[in-house]
């Protein structure tokens, strides 16, 4: 593990960093940095933006309701994306918060929603998706945020579908062979998880998932996992086989 600042407070900003370009603290960020950490006048924190790496900054008090901060020393140059995409079927608010926010934390570069036959939340609340894909950022050092991509219908992506890379998805119906066997026959591509929703997918699904050239199905065992739960072993399972692990 780099010998990282995980002690200081970080903060995700929009605007480009840059020495001595003070940043205006937004109503949210002043309360909790005032008031919650109680930082004081010339204290510090972490920014970053996901384009310009980390920075530490100064606060500047202007007045009791604004608030700069000041990059002064950039500490990590910015990171790529995370090569694996991250693509699932939504589940309802607590358990899809969850999800993201582990799946950011696991290294995911893109989050992509897709919607399936069996999806019990059919509606996505896009803007909560990135909340929490910050929020995890914030709290595990991570320099870039996810791309979070608009829901697709299964039949879409796989029409789509780059054939550059692989789509994995985890089967419950597939036999319990090493997952970790499977994905290192085929090393070479980046590699795209779909987790499909708490009901599995339908046999239709499972039909044209297995048609294509471009698909390879694992087994995470002899156990059903929900899905939340199989998200977080499977994408642990492709790091440690074919990722940045």
């Amino acid at each position: 593990m780099p010998d990282h600042d995980f002690k200081s407070p970080r903060l995700f900003v929009e605007p480009d960093l840059a020495e001595g370009v003070g940043i205006e603290a937004d109503a949210d960020q002043l309360n909790y940095l005032v008031n919650v950490l109680r930082i004081g006048e010339a204290g510090t924190v972490l920014l970053f933006n996901g384009r310009d790496g980390e920075w530490r900054a100064r606060l500047q008090r202007l007045s009791k309701k604004r608030l700069v901060l000041v990059p002064e020393r950039c500490l990590r140059a910015q990171t790529a994306a995370g090569a694996l995409h991250y693509l699932f079927a939504p589940l309802k608010s607590a358990r899809l918060d969850y999800m993201v926010q582990k799946a950011v934390e696991m290294g995911a570069g893109v989050l992509q929603p897709v919607m399936t036959q069996h999806v019990q939340a059919p509606r996505l609340n896009l803007a909560r998706m990135r909340a929490n894909a910050v929020e995890a950022a914030e709290q595990c050092g991570i320099l870039t945020l996810p791309e979070c991509r608009e829901m697709i219908r299964l039949s879409d992506l796989l029409a789509g579908f780059d054939p550059a890379r692989r789509l994995v998805f985890c089967d419950e119906r597939q036999n319990a062979a090493s997952p970790i066997e499977v994905l290192r026959a085929d090393p070479s591509r980046p590699v795209s998880l779909l987790i499909g929703p708490e009901g599995g997918f339908s046999a239709d699904e499972r039909a044209s998932l297995m048609e294509c050239a471009f698909v390879t199905p694992i087994s995470l065992g002899p156990r059903i996992l929900r899905a939340d739960t199989a998200a977080v072993a499977a994408m642990a399972v492709v790091q440690a086989a074919v990722g940045d692990w």
